[in-house]
């Protein structure tokens, strides 16, 4: 399950819509500033890739209320964003001599006159001050105002079948404000839409799994089933523990103690507390400590049944139940959004890199790289820039539409997961065996047939896609020097001679067939809430287990900060820390046979039987060495103790 704007991703019946855009731009400058006229200089990439001659419809009228983040370059966009790579680069003099959060800003944020220059050149404007942070003034006005402002004007276009409002030309800052601006959001209005603020409302609808399973991979075999690829297959097991991942990733003896894992995520489920410590107290996980799971949470919640906020519920209490299952001695702060648009994501992100809450921060949910704009993009890059100067590393599920064509018909990666500035996590399936063995591990994808009426034959076997482990190569994000001489040409150069971002970085247990089990309340079909757990899986769930792993390996240094990860995780490349994952490990097909509820709760309606295929994820392949299904591949014996060695 994977928080995304149109559902949440594969595992669970669950959906919430996610109106949320992000972005990201190359290993550098988080925007480049070009001379508009003698007097201006360009806020590069407001202007969107859609708003094309060809889709005007003309001016939007001048009194059309509009409101906008105008985000702050600081004194040195430069160098931030050079101190960022050099404390996160292990071949640096500056390796790990991170910043506090107040050195950071005193180094690298604004300075109050800019604060005072830019509220100035608003103000004068006639837009009015609707708020100030460190990093950006909010403000509100009609479109004339914005326009004197931006320099450009605003116009009405199609897309999509949808008319939105865009500026024509790139906005532009006077040139008198030095670069203090670093970029512009709001003045285009896709996707966003208008709402009140409400409360949260109840737990979604139950979702179940039905039997029978393997309680390890392998241990249940379907033997009055069809064959598959020759042989007998297994039943899918019903939930991988802590206990199974822990050996399956190298864990050892260390439980994450004294480090600090954030997650973030809309909203916040009403029961996270009571669900987190029934569920390890089940499984044998660790009791959570007075005081070890917090939430930071927003005074007010917005557009929770345009973003399916119930459906989020679900997202925390997998992201915390894995984190703890991995990492049961490290805390756990959980930073909810007030919903699930751009602008509230990045003040969650924010809210961790200005009081430094965590140095490893698990992040479940992304858009596709096509509704990504720029101006965003920018935003996001400075907050992972300060988060790595403070030695704070941002973690990213892939995606669960493997190279996108099935879900938008254009071959794609996702974001924020692109950006060159965060720790991409990709998906496998994972099989262990009898007695917390790890038997193999495939790229994560999926193609489903269904049992036949006569229960003879798979239908269509091997049947079609489903889902798998997002990957690819970027369209729009430049290759960071710390993927080139691992990243394969061909996959860097796909889309550009110069070669692009490839994701993902690493991966972990994702395929929802060889799932982990939560546990959550739910409601129940008389309407009651009760807690019950299930299976699930998608790259939500390797993020946080990749997030747990490193806080691992955080505590093998004494407790040091990893901080931006990549460039470590890539100096690591074809050791024996990784398992080198392929799609056909054991020389044959692999697939597993699942039976699901009907109605998603019980056998009233009755029983939906499938085989599932492992390792079929569309036109991504785990192949190996480096791949963009995997990345480096997973994490193996010996990954969390090599950390200790610097």
């Amino acid at each position: 399950m994977r928080s995304n704007r149109a559902a949440l991703r594969a595992g669970a019946s669950m959906a919430a819509t996610l109106p949320m855009i992000a972005g990201a731009l190359a290993l550098g400058i988080p925007a480049a500033h070009a001379a508009d006229s003698p007097t201006r200089d360009t806020l590069a990439g407001t202007k969107p890739a859609w708003a094309t001659a060809k889709a005007d419809k003309g001016s939007t009228s001048d009194s059309a209320p509009v409101s906008a983040r105008v985000y702050l370059a600081g004194r040195d966009a430069a160098g931030l964003a050079a101190y960022a790579k050099a404390v996160s680069d292990p071949a640096s003099p500056a390796y790990g001599k991170y910043l506090s959060a107040q050195q950071s800003q005193a180094r690298f944020g604004a300075t109050e006159a800019q604060v005072v220059a830019v509220r100035s050149w608003l103000t004068a404007a006639g837009l009015k001050i609707t708020g100030t942070t460190r990093h950006y003034l909010s403000v509100s006005g009609e479109v004339a105002a914005v326009e004197k402002a931006f320099g450009t004007q605003l116009h009405n276009y199609t897309k999509g079948g949808r008319t939105y409002r865009a500026p024509s030309r790139s906005a532009s800052a006077p040139a008198s404000l030095d670069g203090a601006v670093l970029t512009v959001t709001g003045l285009d209005n896709a996707p966003h839409k208008a709402a009140s603020k409400d409360q949260l409302p109840p737990p979604d609808a139950v979702f179940k799994n039905s039997g029978p399973f393997s309680s390890y991979y392998g241990s249940n075999t379907a033997s009055t089933l069809p064959s598959a690829y020759g042989k007998k297959i297994p039943y899918a097991v019903q939930g991988y523990t802590g206990k199974q991942l822990r050996a399956a990733y190298g864990a050892g003896g260390y439980t994450g103690k004294g480090v600090r894992i954030a997650i973030t995520d809309a909203y916040a489920s009403p029961t996270i507390a009571y669900d987190a410590a029934t569920y390890a107290k089940a499984h044998g996980d660790a009791r959570w400590k007075t005081g070890q799971l917090t939430q930071v949470l927003p005074s007010d919640y917005t557009r929770t049944e345009e973003c399916g906020a119930a459906g989020w519920y679900g997202e925390e209490t997998l992201d915390v139940e894995a984190v703890h299952a991995v990492a049961p001695a490290a805390n756990v702060t959980y930073v909810g959004a007030a919903s699930c648009y751009d602008d509230d994501l990045l003040d969650s992100l924010s809210k961790i890199v200005d009081n430094h809450l965590a140095d490893i921060v698990s992040n479940s949910w992304g858009d596709i790289e096509a509704n990504q704009t720029p101006d965003l993009a920018a935003a996001y890059d400075q907050v992972f820039q300060f988060g790595a100067v403070e030695g704070i590393g941002f973690y990213f599920s892939s995606g669960d539409n493997g190279d996108e064509v099935a879900n938008t018909g254009t071959k794609q990666v996702d974001t924020p997961a692109n950006s060159a500035w965060v720790t991409a996590v990709g998906g496998t399936s994972l099989a262990v065996g009898k007695n917390d063995k790890y038997l193999w591990e495939t790229g994560w994808g999926t193609d489903k047939a269904s049992l036949s009426a006569d229960g003879k034959s798979w239908t269509d076997f091997p049947g079609a896609y489903t889902s798998g482990a997002g990957g690819g190569t970027s369209k729009t994000v430049a290759e960071p020097y710390y993927q080139k001489g691992v990243v394969p040409k061909a996959l860097a150069t796909a889309n550009s001679a110069a070669g692009n971002r490839v994701v993902p970085d690493i991966s972990a247990i994702a395929d929802p067939n060889t799932g982990f089990r939560v546990g959550q309340t739910q409601t129940f079909p008389d309407g009651t809430e009760q807690y019950s757990e299930y299976r699930i899986g998608g790259t939500s769930l390797a993020a946080p287990v990749i997030a747990a792993v490193q806080a691992l390996g955080q505590e093998a240094r004494g407790g040091k900060a990893i901080g931006f990860a990549n460039p470590t995780i890539y100096s690591k490349y074809g050791s024996r820390v990784y398992h080198d994952v392929t799609d056909n490990p054991t020389g044959s097909g692999l697939a597993v046979a699942r039976v699901d509820f009907a109605n998603g709760y019980d056998a009233t309606d009755g029983l939906l039987t499938s085989v599932r295929s492992l390792g079929k994820d569309s036109s991504l392949s785990a192949v190996k060495g480096y791949d963009d299904v995997t990345g480096v591949g997973t994490p193996a014996n010996g990954y969390v103790e090599s950390y200790r060695r610097r």
